[in-house]
């Protein structure tokens, strides 16, 4: 069974202090998805990140921390809370799946150099099928290691390139089906 995970999808995530970010149709991608996933009462799975740093647009003593209105969990649909970029560390992500009969994960939200790529690796270190959707996921621009500033196009495409064939599948929205 397919279980829709929503990485991150706070409203600190549009705080000017990230830098720029592409694909700015995610969040409608994810949406359209997520009413998908509804739609046949299919397993959704929406994790926040809680930081244990104070200046962190995920404080969780500021605004920034709450989820985003549209993405708010209806019915059944778990929310679990992290506090490193894995959503498998530290919270009950594996036996909730697990509870739900899933072996297939469908990641999407942000930052696809950060929670999305780490949540892909370990899920697809832990025999999941994992499916990254390419065109629900964004990130932030980013300087290499070298020191050579990457736009957030090149970091998206970077870590999409990191997880494909490896990790996950990466796919388009446009791989499901109504």
């Amino acid at each position: 069974m397919q279980t829709l995970i929503i990485i991150d999808q706070q409203e600190g995530i549009n705080h000017p202090k990230l830098g720029p970010r592409n694909n700015p149709d995610a969040e409608s991608v994810m949406l359209r998805l997520l009413a998908m996933w509804r739609e046949h009462s299919w397993p959704v799975v929406h994790v926040i990140h809680r930081s244990t740093e104070p200046d962190s647009v995920f404080w969780p003593h500021q605004a920034g921390f709450t989820l985003k209105a549209s993405f708010q969990p209806v019915g059944a649909e778990t929310l679990l809370e992290k506090s490193v970029p894995c959503a498998f560390t530290n919270n009950r992500l594996a036996e909730v799946l697990t509870q739900l009969g899933s072996d297939e994960l469908v990641v999407v939200g942000v930052a696809t150099h950060n929670s999305i790529e780490a949540t892909a690796r370990t899920g697809g270190n832990l025999g999941y099928k994992v499916l990254v959707v390419a065109d629900a996921c964004f990130t932030f621009a980013k300087h290499d290691y070298f020191g050579t500033p990457r736009s957030a196009d090149e970091v998206h495409a970077m870590s999409l390139a990191n997880l494909d064939g490896e990790y996950a599948t990466v796919v388009n929205s446009t791989a499901f089906k109504p």
